[in-house]
């Protein structure tokens, strides 16, 4: 992965839309990507998880990024997509799917250059940002995986269905 990394000039991020703003995920955290699909409703869930789907035989919990962010929630497109990631939090490795408005690409962004969350009162919540990244001209704000899946909230759905196991498929 080093070698990756400086041929092309830093770590690689699946970079995803919600609302007007780019934020970016660890490329290594995502597991997949899918085309967004039926969602099973979890009754008494809170108002950011939209339920669960079925993943290659594994319920996996799907959260709505804009509305865990403050947004209103909004009907699918046909970019809307679901970025199912492994996030390593409390000493566990959860699978959640996540529901973007759109995915861009896997970009890289230098760490080194990257600043600290701004904490300015936006309607974006600072705790939840790793960094801020750039690429060219524009901004990509870089979601603190554990963190934005560390809420008391975010506990009450992360039950057995959502813990994956700590080793992979691959062996």
């Amino acid at each position: 992965m080093a070698e990756i990394e400086a041929l092309h000039g830093g770590a690689q991020y699946v970079t995803l839309g919600i609302d007007r703003e780019v934020f970016a995920v660890d490329v290594d955290k995502v597991r997949e990507i899918l085309d967004a699909r039926q969602v099973s409703r979890v009754p008494h869930a809170p108002p950011f998880m939209l339920g669960m789907i079925d993943v290659r035989g594994r319920s996996v919990p799907v959260i709505d990024l804009r509305v865990k962010l403050g947004l209103p929630a909004t009907d699918a497109t046909e970019h809307t997509r679901i970025i199912v990631l492994d996030i390593d939090t409390r000493g566990k490795t959860l699978t959640m799917g996540v529901l973007a408005d759109r995915v861009f690409e896997v970009t890289p962004l230098d760490d080194h250059d990257m600043e600290p969350p701004p904490d300015v009162g936006t309607q974006w919540r600072s705790d939840y940002i790793r960094g801020v990244g750039r690429r060219g001209d524009s901004f990509v704000i870089v979601f603190d995986l554990p963190r934005l899946f560390s809420s008391e909230e975010t506990a009450l759905i992360t039950g057995p269905i959502a813990t994956a196991e700590t080793t992979t498929d691959e062996g």
